[in-house]
C-alpha cells in the first residue's frame, strides 16, 4: 500500500521511447535531439512526439535528428529537412503558411460567425417565450391543471 504513491508518480512522469543506443555522448547535442523530437509528430501514432513512440519509424526519425546535429546542422535546418521530406503534417505545432492558413484560422472565424449569429438566436428565444398561448393551447392547460 504504501507503493501506490510511488507508482502513481510514475504514471505523471512522461515517457520516453528513446532507446539507449541512440543517445548521444554529448549532453548538450542531447538535449537538442530531444527538444526537436518533443515537436515532430510521429507519422504512425498520429497523436505523439517521436520522443514518446515506440513505433520503427519514429526511431528512424529519431535518429535521423541526431545524425543531423552531428554533422553540425542547426536546429532550424534540421527541422526543414524533415518537413522537406515528411511535409508540415510531421509538425506537432504547424507552422503559418499557405497550406495551414484554414487550420490556424477556421477556430477564430466560428468564434465571430457565433458572436454575430449570437444576438440573432438570443431574438428569436426571447420572441419564442413571449408568444402568448391560443385558445386551444389555454383550454387543454386549464384541462391539466387542478
Amino acid at each position: 500500500m504504501r507503493w501506490l504513491p510511488v507508482c502513481f508518480l510514475l504514471l505523471l512522469t512522461p515517457a520516453y521511447a528513446v532507446q539507449p543506443d541512440e543517445v548521444l555522448p554529448n549532453p548538450q547535442l542531447e538535449a537538442r535531439a530531444r527538444s526537436l523530437s518533443e515537436g515532430f509528430r510521429c507519422l504512425v501514432c498520429q497523436n505523439q512526439s517521436i520522443d514518446e513512440s515506440d513505433a520503427a519509424l519514429a526511431r528512424d526519425l529519431r535518429l535521423l535528428i541526431r545524425e543531423r546535429l552531428t554533422k553540425g546542422d542547426s536546429d532550424a535546418q534540421v527541422t526543414d529537412f524533415i518537413v522537406a521530406r515528411y511535409g508540415d503534417y510531421v509538425l506537432l505545432k504547424p507552422r503559418f503558411n499557405t497550406h495551414t492558413v484554414l487550420l490556424w484560422t477556421t477556430p477564430f472565424l466560428l468564434i465571430i460567425i457565433s458572436l454575430c449569429l449570437l444576438p440573432r438566436w438570443r431574438k428569436n428565444q426571447i420572441a419564442t417565450a413571449e408568444t402568448p398561448l391560443s385558445k386551444e393551447e389555454q383550454a387543454a392547460l386549464q384541462d391539466i391543471l387542478p
